[in-house]
Parts: structure tokens; sequence; C-alpha cells
């Protein structure tokens, strides 16, 4: 279990003695990497103050209410972010390569040359295979998610846009709202598609969700339609937490992927 220490004021530490090798080095790596954005009006990102094999030092941050105005900013923020791209879908952050983790479950971030085969094969059925051997996920609901798979690996649900720069765990524990405005932790960050990130904070629920997405889809220019691909980018987090929360979830995500067979 990953601790929380308040040792000190100005930071928070996150430890935890059994970390696998590079756990919390990728997760200050795409910290860095998302914020190589900020002075371009990208998205706030939490500052990290020390990193080593068993912890991570983070600037603390002071949890305010939601605003309007800050959810607004987050959107546009994103948007910038996201534009600042990466080199391949499923590219790691900068400064990175080998293992990542989505929690504490491990998933790769190999480059692929599309969006579709990556997504399928490093985002979805690595974690639906999981499902399955845990007996959260029967057989049957499986295939249906397979099938979808075989479509994203085909390239039918691709489009134009580059590989973008996302959080990719970004539900709305990882946003933390405060004076300054809605500021990311704790990301899974690589080259991936923009919706990926508004799916999830969709999927889980956000303050301000209206006003994040309004103010996305102003900044990032997307194309009508964008809503009815919402619950595609959901794939990721609902087979992860079929994996590891069980069979509720697993019904849910063979429910999403139905309409995409």
């Amino acid at each position: 279990m990953v601790a929380v220490s308040s040792a000190s004021p100005a930071h928070h530490r996150k430890s935890w003695s059994a970390a696998p090798t590079g756990f919390f080095e990728v997760e200050a790596a795409g910290l860095r990497w998302l914020a190589e954005a900020l002075p371009h009006g990208g998205a706030l990102v939490v500052d990290v103050r020390d990193v080593g094999a068993h912890h991570i030092d983070l600037a603390r941050l002071r949890p305010a209410s939601p605003t309007a105005e800050a959810a607004e900013a987050l959107g546009r923020g994103l948007a910038v972010t996201h534009g600042m791209g990466a080199s391949a879908f499923g590219s790691p952050p900068a400064g990175w390569s080998g293992d990542a983790w989505i929690g504490r479950q491990p998933q790769s971030n190999d480059p692929t040359a599309s969006w579709g085969l990556f997504y399928a094969e490093q985002r979805v059925r690595p974690f639906v295979r999981r499902a399955v051997d845990r007996g959260h996920l029967d057989v049957a609901g499986a295939a249906v998610v397979d099938r979808v798979c075989d479509r994203l690996a085909a390239g039918d649900f691709d489009d134009e846009r580059p590989p973008a720069r996302i959080h990719g765990d970004l539900w709305s524990g990882n946003v933390v709202f405060t004076a300054d405005g809605a500021v990311l932790i704790d990301p899974a960050a690589h080259g991936g598609h923009g919706l990926t990130d508004l799916a999830m904070l969709a999927l889980f629920g956000c303050p301000g969700l209206d006003r994040i997405s309004a103010a996305y889809q102003e900044a990032a220019g997307l194309a009508s339609g964008w809503r009815g691909l919402v619950e595609l980018h959901q794939l990721h987090p609902l087979a992860v937490h079929a994996s590891s929360h069980g069979p509720a979830y697993a019904v849910q995500l063979v429910a999403v992927a139905r309409p995409f067979t």
C-alpha cells in the first residue's frame, strides 16, 4: 500500500517500501513531462520536490472549493497540454523507458503507429485477460470486448489527430482544486488520445465537468460527434477496475463495449 506522510509543511511524501523498480520515478517523469506545457498555458501540475526508489515528495496542495472559472481553465489547459504532443501513441514520458503503472497495476508504454492498435493491445486487452483470470469477467463478456478491440486494432476508430500528451489516469481524485486552480496529480502519462482524459473525468465524475468539457472542446477544436466516442475511451479504466475491483465493473465494461461491436 502507498503511504502518505505529512512530515513537512512544504511537501507531502508518498512512500511504499515494496515499490517495484521505477514505480515512483515514472510518476515523477510523467509529472515533469506534463508540466512542460505550463509556460504555454497548460494544465496546472503538482511540483515534484524529490523522488527515490521508495518515495516521491510533492509540493503540498491546499484544497479549495471548485469554481466555474477553475473548471473552465482546466478544460483550456488540458487542450494545451494535450497539444504539446508525444512522439508516438504509447510513448512514455520524456526521460523514462521501461515499466509503467496505473495505480498499482502494471501496464506497458510501447510506442505504436496508430492509436487504435495501441489502445486495444496495451490498454484494454491486458486488463480484460486479468479480469478473466481472476474470475471477475466471464468468457462471453470478454468476447464482446475483444470484438471491439479487433475493430480498434484494425483502425476503425482512428482519426487524424496526432498523439496527445495525456495524463492517463484523470479521474476526479487526481484533480485537486486549489485557490490557484485545478492541479493534476498522480498521472499515468503517455502519448494517447485527448478524449481518454475527458472520458475518465466523465466516468467517475468531476466538479464542473460540463464547463471543463465545453472549454476543452472549444480550445481543442473537437469535431462534431466526439461525445459519441467518450464511452469507447472508458473501456480502459473500466477494464482496469474489472481486473482489480471485481464483477460489478466487468458488467459495466461489457455494457459499454457492446454498442461498439
